[in-house]
């Protein structure tokens, strides 16, 4: 028997009175007569540190600790799908029903709907050998998308009874005979958070992960499996991209992990996801999503737990062979919850007061994204997209740098971009993908992909050359410029402003297809090469740029975003290049 000696806010510390009762790291227990779920820390001789996931105002001294015997996990089953839970798994909606408003403590409710009947499809007979991993059946979850039942951990042998029709998540489906005896298959499963699921291999990134976000699609590309961290100040942006990514990405399954943030962010959230139409299946979004919310006014500890819920529910489907998105906003938040546990804990403070191993847990949330074999032979992926919330917009904080030694691209949110509503707010000068060379290589096999990567180039050299004339603008003057550095000028403006800016609140430009992409650039680059040909053409005069770039111009060139047929684009143009100067 374990009893309380001491509280300390989410930190509870417990004696050992029984000789018998051998605790163990990470066990999860309840404590006190409510029975509050935590998990333990550390084990000091007889004394056993607790972080309890929820709010632990009236707990007493001397309240009795149970030994669970068994590590935080969660249940894997159908019904995730749609489903919005907090960061230990439980249902808000079922908790709503009992605790309105705010979650009392002590609630214990089942993960998935233990009623519900799922149709069970079985595609495996009696007699079939099976092994770790095999598929078994499956429920049609979704009108697109199945939910495979796969032979769970430790188990392998001979099906000795397996059973088709409709179940709940609890219901054995299948017996298989094993070397150590019988071994039951329900619908659901249990898994450890922080243990990740097992696989054959982790395979090289070799697809794109569409976002339809031009700037990343065409400046920072993302492959699938890719870790991405997205670090930007207070009011950069970071909410508003990440869910960006999460509506229009082409993920199969979409993960949101909304990680000590504001309570009006997931709000909104909860309320879009389900007015949104899926562009690949005409349904509603939400079908293929699952939410986890722990705002900033629940309980800290259960911040640290729920992006590893979050992940663990990600690998469950990206066992099926399926394409996950992880969106973990903030991983700040989930940083300050070590933080504090920490401290409390008495652990010696590294930079900034986070524990030493900030680095090597943030690392390790990561490494567990990628595209893998996976058991059952498929090829499935975890795109792990976390956002940082740096004090001030310091990038050279613990949280940000961490994240940056773990992950591949890396998207700076500026709030000067945002302060002049440019969005996605993605300093084009400042960010970076280390996918630059496969994703040349995915490209070229595309219809005209080569000339796309020189267009791309080519635009990020007209960007980065803006800087430095902007510089010499503000000593000389515009018209101390030569002709070809003010057009320099005027197509860095047009693609900030009309490539890399998108309006998330059109219907048409909040979304943009690879292929219209492509179009856009190239018509571009187009007009910059022909300008460029005719200013060295010797037929221009000094204000030559200027009445290239007039008002109708630029008003043809700022609409092709609004296009949904490439036509259009093409026909816009034929339209401006009509009111070039034609060389002789």
């Amino acid at each position: 028997m374990l009893r309380i000696t001491k509280i300390s806010g989410p930190l509870v510390t417990a004696q050992i009175v029984e000789s018998s009762d051998k605790p163990k790291i990470l066990e999860t227990v309840y404590v006190g007569r409510n029975k509050l779920l935590g998990e333990i820390v550390s084990i000091i001789a007889d004394e056993v540190n607790i972080q309890v996931y929820e709010e632990t105002s009236g707990l007493t001294v001397a309240e009795e600790v149970i030994l669970k015997n068994e590590l935080l996990s969660v249940e894997l089953g159908p019904g995730l799908l749609g489903n919005i839970f907090d960061g230990i798994q439980r249902p808000l909606a079922e908790i709503d029903k009992v605790s309105p408003v705010f979650i009392q403590p002590g609630i214990h409710l089942a993960n998935l709907d233990q009623e519900k009947k799922w149709l069970f499809h079985c595609e495996k007979s009696i007699g079939d050998l099976v092994k770790v991993g095999d598929r078994i059946g499956y429920v049609q979850e979704t009108e697109f998308l199945k939910n495979w039942t796969l032979v769970p951990n430790g188990i392998e042998g001979e099906i000795v009874e397996i059973k088709s029709g409709e179940c709940t998540v609890k219901d054995i489906i299948c017996i298989v005979k094993t070397d150590l005896g019988n071994k039951n298959i329900a619908l659901s499963h249990k898994w450890p958070v922080k243990i990740a699921k097992p696989i054959i291999q982790k395979l090289t990134p070799n697809k794109l992960f569409k976002t339809g976000q031009r700037v990343i699609d065409c400046l920072f590309p993302i492959l699938l499996g890719g870790p991405v961290t997205t670090p930007g100040p207070f009011g950069a942006g970071k909410t508003f991209t990440q869910q960006q990514l999460a509506k229009w990405s082409n993920a199969e399954i979409v993960v949101y992990v909304g990680c000590g943030e504001r309570g009006n962010e997931m709000t909104e959230m909860v309320k879009l996801f389900p007015q949104l139409t899926d562009p690949k299946s005409g349904r509603p979004l939400m079908e293929r999503t699952v939410l986890i919310a722990n705002t900033s006014n629940m309980p800290i500890a259960a911040r640290e737990a729920s992006v590893y819920t979050g992940m663990t529910i990600a690998e469950y489907f990206r066992d099926m062979g399926y394409n996950v998105v992880l969106m973990a906003d903030s991983t700040s938040r989930w940083a300050e919850s070590m933080r504090e546990i920490s401290a409390r804990l008495g652990e010696m403070p590294a930079d900034e007061g986070y524990p030493a191993y900030l680095s090597s847990r943030i690392s390790a949330f990561y490494e567990r994204a990628g595209i893998v074999k996976t058991l059952s032979g498929e090829t499935g992926s975890v795109t792990a997209i976390g956002t940082v919330s740096p004090a001030g917009g310091d990038f050279s904080e613990p949280v940000t740098q961490a994240s940056l030694k773990s992950t591949q691209v890396f998207l700076a949110l500026d709030e000067k971009l945002a302060a002049k509503r440019h969005y996605p707010s993605i300093n084009w000068q400042t960010s970076y993908s280390l996918y630059e060379d496969q994703y040349a290589q995915l490209i070229q096999e595309v219809p005209n992909g080569k000339e796309f990567i020189q267009n791309r180039n080519l635009a990020k050299q007209i960007l980065n050359s803006e800087d430095s004339l902007l510089e010499t603008v503000k000593l000389v003057g515009v018209d101390g410029l030569d002709n070809a550095d003010r057009l320099i000028i005027e197509i860095a403006k047009c693609l900030r402003e009309d490539f890399l800016q998108q309006n998330g609140f059109d219907e048409i430009d909040t979304y943009c297809s690879f292929e219209k992409m492509m179009k856009m650039i190239e018509v571009i680059i187009g007009i910059y090469s022909k300008m460029l040909t005719i200013i060295n053409s010797s037929i221009t005069n000094d204000d030559t740029v200027g009445v290239f770039f007039d008002s109708k111009v630029k008003y043809l060139l700022s609409q092709i975003k609004y296009k949904k047929e490439l036509s259009e684009i093409d026909d816009i143009y034929s339209e401006i290049l009509k009111k070039l100067p034609k060389i002789n």
